[in-house]
């Protein structure tokens, strides 16, 4: 029988192997490490898994290769990307090809075992789809919006403003909303860098990535009051910020058009 764990950590550095295995096991989480995403295909191959966490700079392979291979050997494991070379383009990019979340090094504790929590609930939902033979266990997306990653989404309005949320697999991933920290009217948020603060239930905190830069002239005020309004209603009443964009035409095509999730 192939051996089973919960997660594959992929990266170059063997010290950051082990810190990612110790607070995995802290949180009762199984994870075993490859210094080489070549070795770390063969091992996918033969033992089983249900998270993957892949640096982007290593030798032979980079992780933007290493998304490629595993769709082309249909391997369905989820998968986040880190890196110490952190660009918002190494995260937005990391996020078109297919990973589910993108941690930059140095990261917090925190901030990686509330990921591990994301990527996990992610395989469950998975599996469930898988097991149930149904189509979705989540909303996507309206046909006509764009999606960076799976986490956020943006509607472009006809007098050119663009409205922005999470979406319905996001907040699946992260369980019940106790809070949500939002940056303020003027502010300017910047594609692929955090844009909201997700507190749940589990006293977990998740970021969510702007899925394009621009400046925020107005806030779903509903949302401070009411936070499940987000899960209830991802896509309209749900919504998150207004943004005058700054930068449309170019980051539009680092998004994903929700219409190919039906295709």
């Amino acid at each position: 029988m192939a051996k089973e764990y919960d997660i594959l950590i992929i990266d170059d550095e063997q010290v950051i192997i082990d810190s990612v295995i110790k607070i995995a096991s802290m949180e009762g989480f199984t994870a075993i490490g490859e210094l080489n995403a070549l070795t770390a295909l063969n091992r996918l191959q033969k033992e089983k898994f249900k998270l993957i966490i892949c640096d982007i700079m290593m030798p032979e392979m980079d992780g933007f290769k290493f998304i490629a291979e595993t769709e082309r050997l249909k391997i369905d494991i989820p998968i986040i990307i880190t890196t110490g070379y952190t660009t918002v383009e190494n995260a937005v990019e990391s996020l078109y090809q297919g990973a589910i979340g993108f941690i930059p090094k140095p990261f917090t504790t925190d901030e990686l075992i509330s990921i591990i929590h994301r990527g996990l609930n992610y395989w469950k939902l998975l599996k469930s789809k898988q097991a149930k033979n149904i189509e979705f266990v989540y909303v996507p997306c309206p046909a006509k919006y764009y999606r960076l990653g799976y986490s956020t989404w943006l509607n472009k309005e006809n007098d050119e403003t663009v409205l922005i949320g999470a979406t319905d697999l996001y907040t699946k991933t992260i369980n019940t909303i106790k809070k949500i920290n939002l940056m303020n009217v003027n502010d300017n948020a910047v594609q692929g860098q955090a844009c909201a603060w997700f507190e749940t239930e589990e006293n977990l905190t998740h970021h969510l990535l702007s899925p394009l830069s621009g400046k925020i002239i107005s806030i779903n005020e509903k949302l401070i009051t009411n936070p499940q309004l987000i899960e209830k209603d991802p896509y309209f009443e749900g919504w998150i910020y207004r943004f005058i964009p700054t930068e449309y035409e170019y980051e539009i095509k680092k998004l994903i058009p929700c219409s190919s999730d039906r295709s």
